[in-house]
């Protein structure tokens, strides 16, 4: 009986086209164009950028400096004769200047007041372009530069009036001398595919609490709970079978969203998706505890709604409201500190840090338990609110 429930749930499921639309295509669509569309935000395209050098030190360690940025952000173009004319005007994006000490004072224990590496910026510099910039450059420098005279390197940049303020950045350019930073985080921050991929994954997994809802809703008006009940099927047996036949097709989601990932964003022009090295059971606890709690809100709205519109209505804004503050629409780590506090209330950001504890700092079954804690506590609960209403009623 059971089993035949489940492949009721199923069938209703696969003969609803919009629905599966829904579950499937929506996110589909959603991780390929947020993917692209985010591609240089994230990993912006620095050997792009126009660029010249000044160079007045002939020493080796200024071919070292020029060699290395060469090398990361691609060839300079040749130097335009009013060159900050052309920095201004937004012609030339950058011009390092390399001053003529610049070989004996990176190397000096007492450096002079000057500095002896400027960075000369456009006034319409995007502000994280610019800071990546900035900060290759300074580690650069701090490379050059001996480890015990690493405190007192030499940098400072210019920039030309109007440009914009650089933000906090890991490696700072501070007037008395170049100073390194280091800012620990338990995530690292993701690539656009590593991003879009997880969150509009997990998106697409809570929207399964629509299709619940109608399907439920449908049956309800049509009789067939009243008949399934009439013939002694326990309101347990219904929801729990309700319940694996989502969680199959949150599997069928997972998958089709991470082959996406993989195989298909690397041909259309985005970042591939590696899922090399991550720890597949700790993957799994997370991926299913995210489709416990996607199914478990799905059955509680379905039997807390009356109508068709209630379970139209109430689960997708549940879901864009999750999602919106919980870091699948705009990434936590760009959002304020107050933001960031209210996103950790939200199961779709437990579920997005916890697929990015596997996937970014590959974190074990021990890293992700707290998110899955959370999630299938969520579910759990929300499976209860759910069988409590239908016995009532």
């Amino acid at each position: 009986m059971f089993w035949a429930l489940i492949t009721k749930e199923l069938q209703s499921l696969f003969r609803d086209t919009h629905g599966l639309a829904a579950l499937f295509l929506m996110p589909m669509i959603f991780i390929i164009i947020m993917s692209l569309a985010l591609k240089n935000i994230y990993d912006p395209p620095l050997d792009s950028l126009s660029y010249a050098v000044v160079r007045l030190d002939d020493g080796k360690l200024a071919t070292e400096l020029i060699d290395s940025w060469v090398e990361d952000h691609g060839d300079p173009v040749a130097l335009p004769k009013h060159w900050r004319d052309e920095v201004m005007k937004g012609q030339l994006d950058y011009v390092i200047v390399i001053e003529k000490r610049f070989s004996e004072e990176i190397v000096a224990e007492k450096m002079g007041a000057e500095p002896c590496v400027r960075f000369f910026a456009k006034p319409q510099f995007e502000t994280s372009i610019y800071n990546l910039n900035k900060v290759n450059l300074a580690l650069i420098l701090n490379q050059l530069r001996s480890t015990a005279l690493v405190k007192t390197s030499r940098a400072k940049e210019f920039v030309p009036p109007n440009a914009p303020k650089p933000a906090n950045t890991d490696v700072e350019l501070a007037a008395d001398g170049l100073l390194e930073s280091e800012r620990l985080s338990a995530t690292a921050r993701p690539t656009s595919v590593q991003q879009n991929v997880p969150a509009w994954l997990m998106f697409g997994m809570f929207f399964v609490a629509g299709s619940i809802a109608n399907l439920f809703i449908q049956e309800r008006d049509s009789g067939t709970l009243s008949r399934l009940t009439s013939l002694g099927v326990p309101a347990w047996c219904i929801l729990w079978s309700k319940a694996v036949a989502y969680v199959m097709v949150n599997a069928l989601q997972a998958a089709s969203m991470l082959a996406i990932g993989v195989w298909l964003m690397p041909r259309i022009g985005g970042d591939s998706l590696s899922l090399a090295g991550i720890d597949w059971p700790a993957f799994v606890l997370v991926l299913g505890s995210i489709s416990s709690a996607a199914v478990g809100l799905g059955l509680m709205v379905a039997s807390l709604s009356q109508t068709h519109a209630q379970a139209a209505g109430v689960g997708p804004t549940l879901n864009i409201l999750m999602g919106g503050v919980g870091g699948v629409m705009v990434p936590t780590f760009v959002m304020p500190e107050v933001m960031q506090k209210i996103a950790a209330y939200s199961p779709m950001n437990w579920g997005l840090n916890g697929m990015h504890a596997v996937m970014l700092n590959g974190q074990g079954l021990s890293g992700v338990m707290p998110f899955a804690g959370k999630l299938f506590a969520f579910g759990l609960g929300t499976i209860a609110v759910a069988m409590l209403f239908v016995k009532r009623r």
